[in-house]
């Protein structure tokens, strides 16, 4: 089948209490890994691309790597989207050049320019068959080229989210209820220690998510920011000569429930790059005379393969749903 949207996916992810993996790409290995483990598992997926993404692959490079995996996985529904644009430019381009879906991010703005900015690509996308995604809440950390600082990030207000989706138009919502942007999510102070030392997270802001939820029924709900940071690649990374000291996620227990309600898209990055990173630095230690990029860059795919098989039945839930 041809590149979807993500229209269909949310209806059907709603109403059958799961998520859609929103995973992000940057290179060819990303996008087969991605692709071959939702296929295997019989799951739709959204491969994403965020502006950084777009400066170092180059957007012909992405799109046609998108493409051939959609005629290799013909089984699946395979949606394009754009990681937080920035600019009704940026989204525009990625419309004109072949995406099925994308966010615009006016987050960091007032709430009547939010609503300016998301409206104008809602009717520019919407002419050309595309479905936008918006944001409402700012997240903590850094992804590419969106950076808030600890403190400065703020929870999505309840109370406005009605008035926003009437206004804009939007077709979904990223809301910021606790999750956050990178390896590391939280502050040591902003955690406690369990028996082991290790670091816990404060919980997700379940109440929050709720409170949209009965002013939307029925509207699909997205999570940015919903890495686990998996503690064995982090211990990996570390091993191999990596510095990442209190590395921590959002734990996949809190990620299955939000899915279970109308969280109908999880994005999930950083532990790609966890699993791709551990592992070619295991490679690399390991076979200190190897410099064929094949022979490291062949089981760090694996890992990618492995970490989204793993996303899509233990905490996304959409294994046998494409």
């Amino acid at each position: 089948m041809p590149l979807v949207t993500t229209t269909e996916m949310f209806k059907k992810a709603y109403d059958g209490g799961y998520a859609v993996g929103a995973f992000n790409v940057n290179n060819m290995e990303i996008v087969q890994g991605i692709t071959e483990a939702c296929q295997e598992q019989k799951a739709p997926v959204i491969l994403q691309v965020s502006k950084g993404a777009r400066a170092y692959a180059n957007h012909n490079y992405l799109v046609k790597m998108v493409q051939a995996a959609v005629e290799n996985c013909p089984e699946i529904p395979i949606a394009l989207h754009l990681d937080h644009g920035d600019s009704f430019e940026v989204c525009k381009s990625c419309i004109d050049g072949g995406f099925t879906s994308v966010m615009i991010d006016a987050s960091s703005k007032s709430f009547e320019e939010n609503i300016a900015l998301t409206k104008q690509v809602v009717e520019y996308a919407h002419a050309h068959g595309v479905v936008v995604e918006a944001e409402l809440g700012t997240l903590a950390g850094v992804e590419d080229e969106v950076c808030v600082e600890s403190g400065n990030e703020s929870y999505t207000h309840p109370e406005e989210v009605e008035e926003f989706v009437s206004r804009t138009g939007c077709d979904s919502l990223a809301i910021a209820i606790g999750t956050s942007h990178g390896a590391y999510k939280f502050t040591a102070a902003q955690c406690t220690r369990n028996e082991e030392g290790i670091l816990v997270p404060p919980p997700l802001r379940f109440d929050v998510l709720e409170e949209c939820i009965k002013r939307l029924p029925g509207f699909p709900i997205v999570l940015h920011g919903s890495s686990s940071v998996p503690q064995e690649f982090v211990k990996m990374v570390n091993q191999y000569g990596g510095n990442m000291p209190d590395a921590i996620g959002i734990p996949e227990d809190q990620l299955r429930k939000a899915a279970k309600l109308a969280v109908c898209k999880i994005n999930i990055d950083s532990d790609i790059r966890l699993a791709m990173t551990a592992t070619i630095r295991k490679h690399f230690a390991e076979h200190p005379d190897h410099f064929d990029p094949r022979q490291y860059l062949k089981p760090a795919r694996q890992a990618v393969k492995d970490m989204v098989a793993h996303k899509i039945v233990n905490v996304l839930g959409c294994n046998g749903k494409a």
